[in-house]
This record gives C-alpha cells, structure tokens and sequence, in this order.
C-alpha cells in the first residue's frame, strides 16, 4: 500500500513516515498543502494522510 503524508511540521511528518515504512508501508512525504494537493492528485497513492491545516491553499480547498 502507498500512502502520502502530507504534514507541515518536520518532526511530525518523519516520524509518521518512518513508522509507516518500518511496518511496511511505503510512504512519500510533502511539508505544505500545495504539493500534496499537487502529488495526491497526480500520484497513484492508496490512502492520503493529511494535516488538519494547510495554510498555503485557501480556505474551502483543502
């Protein structure tokens, strides 16, 4: 399963991908909203995981 983590703060996101692919998981992490907008529609990923902000898009788009 590929999942893509979308986590602003450095020490969340690392810990959140390393977890996942410790348990088998691969996971692709982006810092800010725009690519995650950008990766989780262009990308082929089975489960999104995203931060409950995302200050670079505007409200209502995320």
């Amino acid at each position: 399963m590929k999942i893509l983590i979308v986590e602003d703060e450095a020490k969340t996101g690392d810990y959140l991908k390393q977890g996942l692919s410790e348990a088998g998981f691969t996971a692709d992490l982006v810092r800010n909203g725009l690519d995650g907008m950008h990766e989780g529609l262009g990308g082929d990923h089975d489960l999104l995981i995203l931060t409950s902000t995302c200050r670079e898009l505007t409200a209502g788009r995320c």
